[in-house]
C-alpha cells in the first residue's frame, strides 16, 4: 500500500554539498582550521572565514519596522516596486525592449522550479549542460521529466555543436523545448560565453523555433560577480528572438547580496509578444499562490530601497568581493598551468572545477582528498574548488597538493 504519487522516486536524496561540508567541519573541530583547506562551501566569505554580509543591504533591513518585517508582501506574485528594481538592476547596462513580467520567487532555485514545473508536459525532456547544478536533474525527476545533457565544453570553448545536436534532437520528439543555460559565471566552471556564442544560440534557437515553441532558461545566479564591467551585454541579443521564443531569467538576492537565508529572488519573463509573456506569467503566479503563496516582504522592500536609494554604495560594496574573488582565482589558475593540473576553462565566479573524465578515478580521487584534509566538491567530470569561501593564504599551493594527490590516484587506479 503506497501513500504517495506512483511516479515518484523513493531513493533518499544524496546532497553532494552537504554532507562533505558537515565532514569539513568535525575536521576543522578535530586537526584545527589551520590544518584543513575547506574549499566546499558556496557562499561567499571574508578572509577571516566570516560569512560576507553587505552593509548597504542590512544596514537597511535592520532599520525596517518589526510590522514591516511581519507583513505579507503586497501579492504573491511580489511587490510592484520590488519588480520594477529587479528590472532596473538586472537590465543595467543593457538595452531589451522586449515585454517583461516579473514574479518573486523563493531565491533563484523558486525561480528554477517554477519553469521547470510548469512548462514541459510530463514525459518530456529537459535540456541541461552536462556540468552544472544537480538540483536541475531533481526538479526534473520530482516533475516525472526526462533528461538529455548537451556537453559544456569543445576544448576551452562552449560546445556548440553538442548543444544544437542536443536541441535538434529533442526537438523531433515534442512540441515544445526548455534548455537551461547557466550564463556568466557558470557553476560550477566558472566559464562565462562570449557575445558571438550567445548570438550563435540566438541564431540556433530563432530557427528552431520555426517547428516549435522554445523556452532558454538563463540561470544567472552569479551575474553580479563577474570580472567584466559589461557583462550585461549579452541580454541585447535577446531582442533577436522570434516570436515562437520566450527567455526567462533567473535572478537570486541570495548570491547578489548575500541573502542566502532571505530566500527572495525573482523570474522575468521575456517574449517579443505580449501574449506570451502574459501567458507564462499567469502560470507562474498560480505556481506561486499554490507552492509559497508569498516571499518575504521585508527582503523585498530592502531591495527595491537599496537599488533605487543606495545602489553606489552597493556597487562599491560588490566590486571590492569580485576584486577579492579576482584575485583568490588568479592565484589557483595561475598554479594549476605552472603544474600542468587541468582546469575546465575559467572566466570568473565563485568556482573552479578540476578536470576528471574518468568516474572511477573522481571518486577514488575525491576520497584521496578527504583523507588528505582537503574537501571539495565532487561533480559530474570534476572536482569543485569553492574559491569564494577559500581564503588567499589558502589557495597559495594548492594547486600542487591537487596535481600531487591526482598523479597518485591515476597511477593507483591503473
Amino acid at each position: 500500500m503506497s501513500f504517495i504519487k506512483e511516479n515518484l522516486n523513493l531513493d533518499p536524496i544524496v546532497d553532494n554539498v552537504f554532507s562533505v561540508v558537515k565532514k569539513a567541519q568535525v575536521a576543522k573541530e578535530i586537526y584545527g582550521s589551520d590544518n584543513v583547506i575547506d574549499a566546499t562551501i558556496g557562499s561567499l566569505f571574508n578572509e577571516d572565514l566570516s560569512l560576507t554580509t553587505f552593509n548597504s543591504f542590512y544596514d537597511i533591513y535592520n532599520n525596517l519596522s518589526n510590522v514591516l518585517k511581519a507583513k505579507y508582501a503586497q501579492s504573491f506574485s511580489g511587490n510592484d516596486a520590488f519588480k520594477q528594481a529587479v528590472l532596473k538592476w538586472q537590465y543595467n547596462g543593457s538595452n531589451i525592449n522586449l515585454n517583461p513580467r516579473v514574479i518573486a520567487t523563493p531565491g533563484g532555485t523558486g525561480a528554477i522550479s517554477c519553469c521547470i514545473s510548469t512548462l514541459l508536459d510530463e514525459d518530456t525532456t529537459l535540456i541541461i549542460p552536462n556540468i552544472g547544478w544537480s538540483s536541475y536533474k531533481l526538479m526534473a525527476q520530482q516533475n516525472n521529466l526526462h533528461i538529455q545533457e548537451y556537453e559544456m565544453f569543445d576544448s576551452d570553448r562552449f560546445n556548440m555543436e553538442s548543444f544544437k545536436h542536443i536541441c535538434t534532437d529533442v526537438a523531433r520528439k515534442q512540441n515544445k523545448l526548455l534548455v537551461i543555460i547557466n550564463d556568466p559565471c557558470h557553476n560550477p566552471t566558472g566559464y562565462s560565453m562570449s557575445l558571438n556564442e550567445w548570438q550563435q544560440v540566438i541564431d540556433f534557437i530563432n530557427e528552431l523555433s520555426k517547428t516549435i515553441s522554445c523556452t532558454i532558461l538563463n540561470d544567472i545566479a552569479y551575474i553580479d560577480f563577474a570580472y567584466n564591467n559589461e557583462v550585461r551585454k549579452y541580454q541585447d541579443l535577446f531582442n533577436d528572438i522570434s516570436d515562437n521564443v520566450a527567455i526567462i531569467t533567473s535572478f537570486t538576492i541570495s548570491k547578489s547580496c548575500s541573502a542566502y537565508g532571505l530566500r527572495c529572488g525573482a523570474a522575468i519573463i521575456m517574449a517579443k509578444q505580449i501574449e506570451v509573456s502574459n501567458q507564462i506569467e499567469i502560470i507562474f503566479e498560480k505556481f506561486a499562490r499554490s507552492m509559497w503563496s508569498n516571499i518575504s516582504n521585508s527582503c523585498m522592500v530592502t531591495f527595491s530601497d537599496m537599488i533605487n536609494n543606495d545602489v553606489d554604495k552597493y556597487q562599491i560594496e560588490l566590486n571590492n568581493y569580485t576584486d577579492l574573488l579576482r584575485t583568490r582565482s588568479k592565484i589557483i589558475i595561475q598554479e594549476a598551468k605552472e603544474c600542468n593540473l587541468v582546469l575546465y576553462p575559467y572566466v570568473e565566479g565563485f568556482f573552479v572545477t578540476i578536470k576528471v573524465d574518468d568516474i572511477d578515478v573522481l571518486n577514488k580521487y575525491h576520497d584521496e582528498l578527504i583523507a588528505n584534509n582537503i574537501y571539495t566538491v565532487k561533480v559530474n567530470k570534476g572536482i569543485r574548488i569553492a574559491i569564494c569561501s577559500l581564503p588567499i593564504e589558502k589557495c597559495y599551493n594548492l594547486a600542487i597538493k591537487l596535481k600531487n594527490i591526482l598523479d597518485s590516484t591515476i597511477i593507483v587506479s591503473k
